[in-house]
Order: structure tokens, then sequence, then C-alpha cells
């Protein structure tokens, strides 16, 4: 049976000199917290992590974003400053995530 196959919600936010990606749990925080800063950003991303693409836009392979790399970006390196840019500016995006085949009884 297939498993891990929920619908991912993300942010893409094409920058000057990479692609960057931002999990978020769903589309209506995200519209709220737009409109009511009161909301904990912790509340609206899933994951506290900023990702790049290597210019490979929204569906290339992720790793993780360095300091230097949102320094150059951003202006700074603080996460949740250039969170909340990939948030405002960014494309929100709902893709179905890949399905997984794992082994059920590898000892058979």
């Amino acid at each position: 049976m297939p498993r891990g196959n929920d619908t991912a919600f993300k942010v893409f936010y094409k920058g000057k000199s990479e692609d960057f990606v931002v999990f978020v749990d769903d589309v209506e925080i995200l519209k709220k917290w737009k409109n009511d800063r009161s909301i904990a950003l912790a509340d609206v991303v899933n994951g506290w992590k900023i990702f790049i693409t290597h210019r490979h836009g929204a569906q290339g392979i992720m790793d993780g974003a360095s300091k230097a790399t949102l320094e150059d970006e951003f202006g700074t390196h603080k996460e949740e400053e250039c969170m909340v840019k990939i948030l405002e500016n960014g494309e929100y995006q709902a893709v179905p995530s890949r399905e997984r085949e794992g082994g059920k009884n590898d000892s058979r």
C-alpha cells in the first residue's frame, strides 16, 4: 500500500541567484497571517527550514539554504526575516507528494 501521499503546501520564491521554498501548513493560515501578523510564524510554516533548488524552479532538488545564500538574497541571514519575505512575495503552490512503496516483510 502506498504511504506518504498527502498534499504538500509550499511557497516558492524566485530570487536573483537562487530559488527558495518554504513549506506551510495550509493556505488559509497563510492568508490569515498575511492580514494579521499577531499569528505566530511558527503556526504558518511547516518546519522551520528554508530550502533552495539550485535554480531548478519549484520542483528541483531541495537543499537547506546557507547563511551566505540568505545574506546574498535578502540582506540578512536571520531565518525569520527571510521567511517573512518569502511568504509575503512568494507564490503559493499545493502539490501532491510522491508515493512511497516500502517492503512489507523483507524477511520472507
